[in-house]
């Protein structure tokens, strides 16, 4: 009887401690922990190296999504664009609140298999992201086919 009792509390404290880890694991990347991209960040241009808006990176269900929050320095003649060339369900929606990365899965150090939409021009890429700089710096790739075809742009953690 004794000993069953101890194995019971074996595997109790066992068990607790796994569920603990996952527990801590996921409210660490609610809170933007610097391993995680969850949070919010300023984008910015690959070519003219200006921030242009601020996306907040959700995780949901295991993936992450990424939505528009703000545009900085919008175009005095046009301050609430649209997406007019977006696809589908986007097409002629306001840039701020689009969701422009979706189901993003883990996959090592980087998050992989899903996408980003450029809202200036309606397409849709593969996306690769990684973290860099201990967190402060977000690596973002889109892509068509192959990684070695496309562009990349680095994100700043607000």
């Amino acid at each position: 009887m004794r000993l069953s009792f101890t194995w019971c509390l074996i595997l109790m404290a066992l068990f607790g401690a796994v569920f603990a880890s996952e527990a801590r694991a996921e409210a660490g990347a609610d809170n933007s922990s610097v391993n995680s991209p969850v949070g919010r960040w300023k984008t910015v241009d690959d070519v003219t190296g200006e921030v242009k808006s601020v996306v907040t990176i959700t995780l949901e269900n295991g993936k992450l999504y990424g939505r528009v929050q703000k545009l900085v320095n919008p175009d005095p003649k046009d301050p609430s664009p649209t997406c007019e060339d977006c696809p589908g369900d986007q097409k002629g929606k306001p840039v701020v609140g689009l969701q422009i990365l979706q189901d993003l899965q883990k996959d090592g150090d980087a998050w992989t298999g899903g996408t980003i939409l450029d809202p200036k021009n309606g397409k849709i890429y593969k996306c690769l992201l990684s973290l860099e700089a201990g967190g402060t710096k977000l690596k973002v790739r889109g892509f068509i086919g192959l990684s070695l075809l496309g562009r990349t742009q680095y994100w700043i953690r607000e």
